[in-house]
């Protein structure tokens, strides 16, 4: 079986509201566990959606209810992919203060990010950045 032969997946525009992307998230989080994902994978992977979410509904959308936040989810055997994409005007990664250097550490900016990195095996922004691709492949080492 290929990586990419799906078994699950998920595609939907949701408003901006944190309750919606806490329901999206439990259901990954359901498939994942269905599918007998490490426990480590599945708390990383939390993480990493959690974050991303929360990013596209407060920072992108700023809880504009007018404004969507479309999410896609595939689960393989081996492989979880996810897109979230939200109707803001996005971000330029390179603006966002690196977390881990001495002078930012007391920023509350920039800690998604790394977590997200640290946690899954590919993450990826558009080039507005208003919308982040993330995969991790089943257990391959991140963090």
């Amino acid at each position: 079986m290929a990586v990419d032969d799906w078994i699950w997946q998920l595609d939907e525009s949701i408003p901006s509201r944190t309750g919606e992307g806490k329901r999206i998230l439990e259901a990954v989080l359901h498939q994942l566990e269905a599918e007998n994902w490490f426990p480590h994978e599945i708390f990383g992977v939390h993480l990493a959606m959690e974050e991303a979410l929360v990013n596209a509904i407060k920072h992108g959308n700023r809880f504009d209810d007018a404004k969507r936040v479309q999410v896609v989810c595939k689960l393989s055997p081996e492989k979880f992919f996810l897109k979230i994409c939200d109707e803001g005007t996005g971000f330029r990664l390179e603006e966002v203060p690196d977390c881990t250097e001495d002078e930012n550490l007391e920023k509350a900016s920039g800690r998604g990010i790394m977590l997200m990195r640290n946690f899954m095996s590919r993450v990826e922004y558009n080039s507005s950045g208003n919308c982040v691709t993330m995969e991790k492949i089943r257990g391959q080492k991140t963090a």
